[in-house]
């Protein structure tokens, strides 16, 4: 099976904030924030702590969701140019085949540690850090779409 895509700005954004929102380092961190936040909002309506305390808690979950949320995610669009590239990528058996016009990429289906879906991608993950995604919209019916779901979940280990 043969798919040709580009990326669409608002998606590639909104997939970067998943795969960032699932990483378990930055879960902990949000609830770490959070209870962190809540505590110094209930303790300062007891007066046991200064409100300044309780502002700069909220601050730090501010400034902490600004970047997950919009600094992160914008900053890797920008630096990488695959985003702006048009590929055609080739699916079997074997491998995963990707195209461009700078030229040719292949992965053997074990060089995948697993895959995540999102509600515009697949995420093919190579370790927990790096991946490659790849457009749902790209498949021109649901069925192709089953198809090369399947054959994810048959290749690829998680």
């Amino acid at each position: 099976m043969t798919v040709n895509f580009g990326y669409d700005k608002k998606q590639v954004v909104h997939a970067l904030r998943y795969h960032f929102l699932t990483r378990p380092e930055i879960k902990l961190l949000i609830i770490f924030v959070n209870v962190f936040a809540i505590l110094s909002a209930v303790l300062a309506i007891f007066k046991v702590i200064q409100p300044l305390s309780f502002l700069v808690f909220s601050l730090l979950w501010l400034a902490l969701m600004l970047v997950v949320w919009k600094i992160l995610p914008l900053s890797i669009y920008k630096r990488s140019l695959t985003f702006q590239d048009q590929f055609s990528l080739t699916i079997d058996e074997h491998q995963v085949e990707l195209n461009n016009e700078r030229g040719r990429q292949v992965w053997p289906w074990n060089r995948f540690s697993s895959f995540v879906e999102s509600p515009y991608f697949f995420h093919l993950y190579f370790d927990s850090r790096s991946f490659f995604l790849l457009p749902k919209d790209s498949f021109k019916d649901i069925v192709e779409l089953q198809e090369v779901r399947k054959l994810f979940r048959e290749k690829i280990r998680k």
